[in-house]
């Protein structure tokens, strides 16, 4: 793919110093949220860029983990058609980056303090080189179980805080005709589940080194084959029809009443807020067994590409818009995240989101808060797809744990 102008790229920065610059054109915003939860919270963008009288054009992509969209985007810019903002995980944003397909934000960075407010985990995939090239939204941890509460309390079960306590649980959903755990059987939701056992076999140092550093060591030991092995446990607690099953269908078999728990991010609150109901009165949130006190996470961040010059105001409005403390409260209020500032605060915040707001400090304050290798902030592409193959095919019973073990050694290897 040919490189972006610089000259195209630098002006966009430009722009956002301008007075009463004219809004030209409409954004157009390429990303994944599909689900009523997500689309929800991206209304609250849409109509904040209304009220500056700025359009939407929307190009949805469904895919809750946004392969697809990055295909299309492929697709657009080689095309020489970028849209104007795309949403983007982790090294994807990276990636573009130094195709030199990004804007530069530096300006509108300084003018509005990004760099006093967003933590250090996240600047890590928002800069390149040094420059803003993209606008966090939320950090979404995704270590968290959402279960029905009403399942809990009809069968006496307490929150379980250790792995024997969540088996114990899950058997008694199971034995009374619920089904224990609900699940969609694609790649990068049994990469998601895969994440928590790493973390609540071994710990935040265990995590670490098999996911971040990629250590043979710890890639190929017994700490390692005691995740499969408890992956393969879970396994048996999900339903005949989880193969591919969008995710926002497991959360409404929890919301349902069909099934216990469901294992993921914190996105899933955005479908139970919108199915009304309430935490701590419909449903329960908290920590996968064994990671407490630790937060893998993801950050959805807007990557701003170069874009033709009667575009660039408007999109240099919407990086304000999406960095703005207002919106940063009310987009994740509805989305089920947090804030990617840390200036906001939780005042709006159900109890939910006071509690991933609480944990997030802490976990970035002891050094225990890690990108998610399942949503691309653990390692680059190649190497999350390498884990994604060996983990799925493991859950689907093609390998045993001895077996995992040694193809996810063998896989990460040939992926770096």
């Amino acid at each position: 793919m040919s490189r972006i102008s610089k000259t195209l790229m630098g002006s966009v920065a430009g722009l956002a110093m301008m007075s009463g610059a004219a809004l030209a054109d409409d954004v157009e915003v390429l990303h994944w949220w599909t689900s009523g939860g997500e689309a929800a919270a991206l209304n609250v963008l849409k109509d904040d860029l209304a009220g500056k009288g700025i359009g939407w054009t929307d190009m949805p992509v469904a895919g809750g983990g946004g392969e697809q969209a990055m295909t299309v985007l492929r697709a657009r810019v080689t095309a020489g058609n970028a849209p104007t903002a795309v949403q983007m995980l982790g090294f994807d944003i990276q990636d573009w980056a130094a195709e030199g397909a990004l804007a530069n934000l530096n300006d509108l960075a300084a003018k509005e303090g990004w760099d006093d407010v967003v933590p250090a985990a996240l600047q890590r995939f928002a800069k390149h080189d040094g420059n803003w090239i993209s606008a966090p939204v939320n950090v979404h941890s995704t270590n968290w179980v959402w279960a029905n509460k009403k399942i809990f309390d009809e069968l006496g079960i307490a929150q379980p805080t250790n792995w024997d306590e969540l088996i114990a649980a899950l058997d008694k959903i199971q034995a009374a005709g619920y089904t224990a755990v609900a699940h969609g059987g694609q790649a990068w939701q049994d990469a998601t589940i895969f994440d928590s056992v790493v973390m609540g076999v071994g710990g935040p140092e265990f995590y670490k080194a098999a996911m971040v550093d990629l250590d043979p060591a710890a890639l190929g030991g017994e700490q390692m084959k005691t995740a499969f092995d408890r992956m393969a446990k879970l396994r048996s607690y999900v339903d005949d029809n989880f193969s591919g099953r969008d995710w926002n269908l497991a959360s409404a078999m929890v919301i349902e009443g069909q099934a216990g728990v469901q294992f993921m991010g914190d996105w899933a609150k955005g479908e139970f807020l919108k199915a009304g109901q309430v935490p701590g009165q419909d449903f329960l949130c908290f920590r996968f067994p064994g990671t407490q006190g630790a937060v893998t996470f993801n950050s959805d961040q807007f990557a701003m590409f170069g874009v033709a010059d009667d575009q660039q105001a408007s999109q240099v409005e919407m990086a304000s818009s999406v960095m703005s403390p207002t919106f940063q409260s009310a987009f994740n209020v509805v989305k089920g995240s947090v804030p990617a500032r840390t200036d906001v605060p939780d005042t709006d915040f159900d109890a939910c989101g006071k509690q991933g707001m609480k944990d997030l400090a802490a976990a970035s304050a002891s050094g225990s808060l890690f990108g998610s290798m399942a949503h691309g902030h653990a390692a680059p592409a190649g190497v999350k797809n390498a884990v994604y193959d060996v983990v799925t095919a493991h859950f689907n019973g093609e390998y045993d744990s001895a077996t995992a073990v040694e193809e996810l050694v063998a896989a990460v290897e040939g992926a770096q």
